[in-house]
């Protein structure tokens, strides 16, 4: 059974089918980290996100070329388009160079892929190594008239572009007074935006690059069409990205670029958007001070790769609430599947979906759970339906060993979770001394003091918190009720 693989095109709002290019590659962009500060793991859903993405166009049998971005100049803090860069900012509180801040926190990122077992990029463009090729940019734009320069630089005019702010649902007329409270002395319109960040009277940047507008910097947005372009043609098939860039900085890059071209053609024919992760309700964000990494979840005993089945649990386009109880469970579940997918043996090489069959022989029941698995992840990438067809089939007594063996090879494909590499002993917790825990008795005991917190019976909610405590269980009071986890 073959079926076409269907995304959600944020540039229309529907689901559609995907068709590469004539060569049959996929020219996929992804937009990277600033590398100010060690990402969190609410940025790092993006890139799972964009290597299940990746995944699934190799599961259907196509070719990839992944770019990810560095962006190490160019990003002013709170996305202004006036104000110090994010990287002269934390150099300066470091007391590193930028150079030093750059490569620290963009080795710190590779670490954090390889945690989450994430696919590398084929490029990794670093925007400092393309600010020649920027200026020549904005010069065309120049000359197609599609810019004006004031003191703080170079700007494109958005009221040139009758599109702009259509990937957004932008109502451009309500932007004007509205959107975006950073006042820019001289700029027509709220909606246009830095293409040139000038230096200001008397100040002297730790980046800086003479242009035809005075000494400074590329504006953020530019970055990314240029190194996209660059590396992967003037259209490509792809991009990829957080929601927050959905409104602000891939419609600036859509008007830029297909202002640069001129052809009158889409500049890129998807744009995929992973949904926020959620803390407490609220957005995981620097800004916020919701600072919490993959590295800080492994030194609470947590396996880096519980975390990327965590979000794999949530559909990409979803809003997903983070809580330590929802990554103990995720834990859990990985050492499950671990234990009874290491029982199987070696597992077949699995890419692609034709391979997976292959690998399945005579078995029609396997071969049926495959043409599931191909169902659900060709759905607009439906992870959770996924996770759900490999843990029917791993008690399915109907499929055989070697059924069992492709079906597992098959949602490691698609899931990135690596079975058959994966022992029991990698992802056991960390002997603690502390007794076997019977959750089922834990959550009673949470709910009690619950129950004797609304009751205000102070003394035995801090009798039951300190049980708990005894028992190896650290407890957090959120808006949303009491979490739980194992201290490790």
């Amino acid at each position: 059974m073959t079926v076409p693989l269907r995304l959600f095109n944020s540039l229309g709002r529907r689901v559609e089918d995907f068709t590469p290019g004539t060569d049959g590659i996929v020219r996929l962009y992804s937009c990277g980290p600033t590398v100010y500060s060690y990402a969190h793991i609410g940025n790092l859903r993006a890139y799972t996100f964009a290597d299940t993405l990746r995944r699934a166009l190799l599961w259907k049998g196509l070719q990839v070329e992944h770019v990810i971005n560095i962006t190490d100049v160019g990003h002013a803090v709170a996305e202004a388009e006036l104000g110090e860069d994010k990287l002269e900012v934390a150099a300066a509180r470091e007391r590193r160079s930028v150079e030093e801040i750059a490569a620290m926190y963009t080795e710190a990122f590779f670490a954090d892929l390889a945690a989450l077992n994430i696919l590398p990029a084929h490029h990794y463009p670093r925007a400092t190594q393309y600010v020649e090729q920027m200026i020549a940019f904005a010069e065309r734009l120049v000359e197609r008239g599609f810019t004006y320069e004031i003191e703080s630089g170079l700007y494109f005019d958005t009221s040139k572009d009758p599109t702009y702010g259509q990937l957004g649902l932008i109502d451009v007329s309500g932007q004007l007074e509205g959107a975006r409270v950073e006042e820019v002395p001289g700029r027509r319109a709220k909606t246009d935006f830095a293409l040139w960040r000038a230096e200001a009277p008397g100040q002297l940047r730790a980046m800086r690059w003479n242009s035809p507008w005075g000494w400074g910097a590329p504006g953020w947005h530019l970055e990314c069409s240029v190194m996209s372009m660059l590396l992967l043609g003037e259209h490509f098939d792809i991009h990829t990205g957080g929601v927050d860039h959905r409104q602000l900085h891939h419609v600036n890059e859509i008007a830029q670029s297909e202002a640069y071209l001129g052809d009158g053609q889409p500049w890129v024919k998807f744009w995929l958007h992973n949904e926020f992760l959620q803390l407490g309700s609220a957005k995981i964000s620097k800004s916020a001070g919701h600072i919490l990494t993959v590295s800080d979840l492994a030194e609470q005993g947590f396996h880096p790769l519980a975390y990327r089945l965590f979000l794999l649990g949530g559909h990409y386009r979803a809003q997903l609430e983070f809580t330590m109880a929802g990554l103990d469970s995720a834990q859990s579940a990985l050492r499950r599947l671990v234990r009874r997918t290491s029982s199987l043996g070696e597992l077949p090489p699995v890419t692609t979906a034709d391979e997976a069959r292959a690998a399945a022989g005579d078995d029609a029941a396997a071969i049926a759970v495959i043409d599931q698995i191909d169902d659900a992840i060709s759905s607009d990438l439906n992870t959770p339906r996924v996770l759900a067809l490999l843990q029917e089939s791993l008690r399915d007594q109907a499929l055989s060993e070697a059924g069992q063996r492709a079906v597992v090879a098959a949602c490691a494909a698609v899931l990135g979770l690596p079975f058959g590499q994966l022992t029991p002993a990698d992802v056991e917790p960390v002997a603690t001394g502390l007794p076997e825990l019977d959750e089922g008795a834990v959550d009673q005991l949470v709910a009690d003091r619950e129950a004797a917190r609304a009751a205000r019976d102070w003394a035995r909610a801090d009798a039951l918190r300190a049980k708990l405590t005894e028992l190896g269980v650290q407890v957090t009071d959120t808006t949303d009720g009491p979490t739980w986890t194992r201290i490790s």
